[in-house]
């Protein structure tokens, strides 16, 4: 019996994290795609799986970000993660705008 390596992509294990619920399958509406973010404006990272360009890691799923600049269609956001800022790029799909 042939024994295949261990898939290590960045999408393992993500069976529940990427998965949408029945009722909300398909493309985002078009409101979450034409929203715009100005600098310093605070967003959560929600990933959507439908979209998969410009998709973030599915280690900052949830993490509460800060808008650092506009690069092209996508955002560059600032999350702090183990104590180092990092500056991810993700488009509009993945970002929700973050309520107090």
């Amino acid at each position: 019996m042939i024994e295949l390596a261990k898939s290590r992509g960045s999408h393992r294990r993500t069976r529940k994290l990427l998965s949408k619920s029945p009722r909300n399958r398909g493309l985002p509406p078009l409101g979450a795609l034409l929203r715009e973010y100005e600098l310093d404006d605070k967003v959560v990272v929600k990933i959507d799986s439908s979209v998969h360009k410009g998709m973030p890691h599915r280690r900052y799923q949830g993490k509460v970000a800060r808008i650092v600049e506009k690069r092209g269609k996508a955002y560059v956001i600032a999350i702090k993660d183990g104590g180092k800022s990092k500056n991810i790029i993700a488009r509009t799909e993945h970002i929700k705008p973050y309520k107090d």
